[in-house]
This record gives C-alpha cells, structure tokens and sequence, in this order.
C-alpha cells in the first residue's frame, strides 16, 4: 500500500514576475520575460526556444502552442465532463500568464514534487505533458488559461497535475507486475480526507484527465454506498440510543457487502466491449435523507478500465474493539471501517 500525505496547497507563490504580451500591430507581438536560470537545464532551455515561436505568434486564427502540440485532443463523449472554450486568442491587452520557464519553476516549486521523487530534469522532460494538463484542467474547470491566479495555478500545478502524474506511475508499476498476455485488472486508488477537502473535485479532475489521454477509469465515492432509505431505517431502529446511527455519514451507514461487490466486478472489467453501471446516491430523497438512486440513472463505464478513484473521508479506517470506542463515547456500541486490502491510498490532510 502506498501512501502520500499533503496540505492543502494554496500558499505558493510565483518566483518571478508574470511576462507582459503587448500588442504591436495584427500580425506582430512583443514579448517581455524575466530572466531564468534554466540555461542549466538544457531540455527547457530547448523547449522553451522551440516553443517561444509558437506560443507567442499570430498565425492568422489566434494560435497557441496547444494548435501544435499533437497531444492536443478532445476526450471521448463518454466522459460526461463539462467543457468550456479554450482560451487561445491573445487580447489586446497584458496577459498575465507565466513564461514556459517560469512555469517550470512554480511546478517545481510545489509541495508534492519531492514527495512523488519528482526531480527538475524529469519535470523539464515533461513539461510539455504539464502544459497539456493545464490547458485542458482550465478548459475542464472554464478558467483563461492566459489570467490565472496564483492560487489557481498553484491548484493545477501543484496540487491536480501532480496527483495525477503520482498515479500514472501508480498504474505503471502495478501493470508491470503482470506478464505479457495476461490481463491486467484495474488499480483501486483510494483518496482519503475530511469532509470538505476537495475530494469530489480532486476526483473529478483526475477522471477528465486519464480520458483525455485515452484510459478507461471509473470514480466511485463511499457515498454512493450509503444504505438504502430503507436499511438506514433499519438501523435507525435497531440502535435507538445511538444517534450517531440516527442519519446517514457515520461508520455504520454504509453498505460495505455492496462496495466490495462492486470493487470486485470492476476489477474483471479487463476486456474491450464488457459494460458494467456505477451506484450513485441521490442526497435529496426523502426531503434530504437521502436513498440510492434508481439504476436507470447510474453512468456506464466500458472495458478495459485502467483506474478506478475511490474517494471518501474514511477510507481506510479499521474497525475497533468495543471497549476502546466506548473509553471515547460509550452511546457507541460498535465501529466499523473500510478495509484498506487491494487500495493505493492518498491521504489529504
């Protein structure tokens, strides 16, 4: 089981002031950028004199880098995600949008980069990989890639994107444990935070991503596992003087027979053509105690599926003995907990 532990990262800061674009005339920019330090790292120091002309030039219809890039595509229409225009069209007036250099040095700046292993000479073999991420997150989540804020580039670059480049070499790793020919069953990566932390969103983003670049994945919160309307009157009933069992969200309201079911025909989802619904739950049934929502409105995930995203705020918890639940509240008579066997777990604090 692997495992990372993160803070929020919204407190990094750019190290060099943004470039300024001005426009000269229809066909013509000029482009002020602050000097940089990456004449040590010659991939960059290349990219960046590969990509200045293609980044900052007119080629009659807005052009960016993204109209060159061959990994620029549209993900499939089964992905369900929204999608807003993309931003390539300078304006008129400054855009404040970082330098592919000083870009660089704000991933690098972040706090996940030395967690992951993540060195500046493999961020500069990848930066290109890292600006496509970008510009689809800021299409994705309808955002001008050209004005984004510190806290939002500090959201994509140093929270989203690497995330998600930990779990690609997450599935590398776990592909390579299967010989040639045999079929690889999709990894479980579990995210683990309190309520609130963004996990749905973190999700979310994830999800859009590994479509984009072509891998089947399918996302599932412990939420959508909650008991039925039914069962949690059950329980209701059953432990009247618990009123930690009185309404769904606390260990104990979960159908876990129901997730391992479910986690179990995902993983022999291996095949092209082979189909299978995801449970989702409706929080406003029943004026907001919620129940698990009809069949005919759960999505659809096809085969092979590379990834599944589990994300919920207990995830990983083991059940404890009586005794010690009640040393803390003794209303609790049991608690239970989500196995944490077959997951690769990040924890959000």
């Amino acid at each position: 089981m692997a495992a990372f532990t993160t803070h929020t990262p919204c407190q990094a800061t750019p190290l060099h002031p943004n470039i300024k674009i001005s426009t000269q005339n229809a066909n013509t920019k000029t482009v002020h950028k602050t000097t940089s330090s990456l004449h040590h790292y010659p991939s960059i120091s290349s990219l960046f004199s590969q990509t200045k002309s293609t980044l900052f030039s007119n080629s009659g219809s807005g052009s960016s880098w993204l109209q060159h890039n061959p990994l620029h595509h549209d993900a499939s229409g089964g992905s369900g995600s929204r999608q807003g225009p993309i931003y390539s069209v300078f304006r008129t007036k400054p855009a404040e949008v970082a330098s592919v250099e000083d870009l660089f040095e704000f991933i690098c700046s972040g706090p996940l980069v030395d967690k992951m292993g993540l060195t500046q000479e493999k961020v500069a073999e990848s930066i290109d990989k890292w600006l496509f991420y970008g510009s689809k997150l800021c299409r994705l989540f309808q955002l001008d890639e050209l004005y984004l804020t510190t806290p939002q580039k500090a959201r994509f670059y140093h929270y989203y994107i690497p995330v998600f480049v930990w779990c690609e070499d997450q599935i590398s790793q776990h592909a390579s444990k299967f010989k040639d020919g045999e079929e690889i069953p999709p990894l479980v990566i579990g995210f683990s935070a309190p309520q609130g932390c963004g996990k749905t969103t973190l999700v979310f983003a994830l999800d859009y991503l590994f479509r984009i670049t072509g891998r089947n994945s399918a996302t599932l919160s412990i939420d959508d596992f909650y008991l039925t309307a039914e069962g949690q009157a059950e329980l209701r009933e059953q432990n009247p003087e618990n009123t930690l069992l009185e309404l769904r969200g606390n260990a104990g309201s979960h159908d876990l027979p129901f997730s391992v079911e479910t986690l179990t025909a995902l993983s022999k989802l291996t095949k092209e053509g082979m189909k299978m619904k995801l449970p989702r739950y409706d929080k406003s049934a029943y004026s907001g105690r919620g129940d698990r929502a009809d069949s005919s409105t759960w999505p659809e995930v096809e085969g092979p599926l590379t990834v599944v995203l589990y994300e919920g705020w207990m995830l990983g918890f083991k059940p404890l003995a009586n005794e010690v639940v009640k040393a803390v509240d003794p209303q609790v008579k049991c608690a239970f907990g989500v196995a944490a066997t077959d997951l690769v777990f990040i924890y959000v604090f």
